[in-house]
């Protein structure tokens, strides 16, 4: 910018250093599917709007910007749409939360005005996000958005939370299993619990993390996804599979497989543990608002109903969820504790369950 707006031999310097930057970053951190590579919804979000500036400003110099952003933007925007729910809103995966980055709807605008966007993006099926590591399902009213890939690059996992192999979904536009999200930044005890996996909607092995977060933006040993196995499989639903091996640092060396199968009107998830281990716990962290009947196994709201079926020990606890920076809401959380390695639960529900 500085190198734009003043004249003279500095600042030609100064706008050559920055491109030459820029040529070495947009192809670093920008993954091919778009993603950018610290897998966060909310910095995505920050750095597709920075490149939408870049264009912009170059433009009003009267100069030509690099051919490589504007694919880039185009996958950029592509890859924010898929991310977000029908809401509007972008999922929590990683550290995210709203009100920092501009909301997905002001930025696919700016890019409008900029003669750039995503195309089409919502759509039936199967959309997996290969470079990121993101699946997302949507069958009929049903959204779900699962995490199978890497928490970040190896160099700088800041940003990174705990979550492999969490999830969020969404029916008929509604928030149902979400993410906790994350209100502070520092090093203290509530970031490295918001940054934990017990705060996101995946198995816990004793006790630990499946990566290792610690201070405020470190993470020590972390997980790799395994194995990743995603169909459709027409009549039967949409289907993903895959492990990760963040508990192998743990004696009995227990490794993390999940399989989920999306249907019209059913959620079905599989854990399986492999390996020596003493406890596993599985977290399903619900929207404000949502309440868990115990006795009649049934999840509900004003206008949402959802019952469940296991054969596990099933609890419910109060938890907190963290949509914006310095706020913190009561939610509920079922919890899942299977007796053996493996458990199953399937959540269902119908046209009843959204007050129609």
């Amino acid at each position: 910018f500085a190198g734009l707006f003043f004249e003279g031999r500095e600042a030609e310097e100064w706008l050559k250093k920055g491109l030459q930057i820029l040529a070495r970053e947009v192809p670093e951190q920008i993954l091919g599917d778009g993603g950018h590579f610290e897998r966060s919804p909310m910095y995505h979000s920050t750095i597709l709007e920075d490149l939408l500036d870049l264009i912009n400003i170059l433009r009003t110099y009267d100069q030509e910007p690099p051919p490589l952003w504007f694919d880039s933007v185009g996958k950029m925007l592509f890859w924010l749409k898929i991310m977000c729910h029908p809401d509007g809103q972008m999922s929590f995966f990683n550290d995210a939360a709203l009100g920092i980055a501009a909301e997905p709807v002001k930025i696919e605008e700016y890019a409008g005005r900029l003669g750039l966007s995503a195309g089409d993006s919502h759509r039936e099926g199967i959309t997996e996000l290969e470079d990121s590591g993101y699946v997302r399902l949507q069958k009929g009213d049903a959204v779900l958005i699962a995490d199978v890939g890497k928490i970040g690059p190896d160099y700088l996992p800041g940003h990174a939370h705990a979550d492999t192999l969490s999830f969020e979904l969404l029916l008929k536009g509604k928030r149902v299993f979400v993410n906790s999200g994350i209100s502070c930044y520092g090093n203290s005890m509530e970031r490295l619990g918001q940054r934990g996996t017990a705060a996101h909607n995946t198995v816990m092995i004793d006790g630990e993390d499946s990566s290792e977060v610690w201070s405020g933006f470190r993470v020590a040993r972390r997980a790799y996804p395994l194995g990743l196995e995603v169909e459709d499989k027409e009549n039967q639903g949409l289907w993903i599979k895959c492990g990760h091996d963040g508990y192998t640092r743990l004696k009995g060396k227990p490794v993390h497989w999940r399989e989920w199968c999306l249907k019209d009107k059913s959620l079905e998830i599989k854990d399986m543990v492999t390996g020596d281990f003493s406890e596993a716990v599985a977290f399903y962290h619900l929207y404000p608002g949502l309440i868990v009947d115990l006795h009649t196994k049934k999840i509900s709201s004003n206008d949402i109903v959802i019952s469940y079926e296991t054969d596990e020990t099933v609890s419910m606890e109060n938890k907190h969820y963290y949509p914006e920076f310095g706020m913190s809401v009561s939610n509920e959380c079922l919890v899942v504790k299977p007796d053996g390695n493996q458990y199953y639960i399937k959540f269902t529900w119908d046209e009843k369950g959204f007050g129609i």
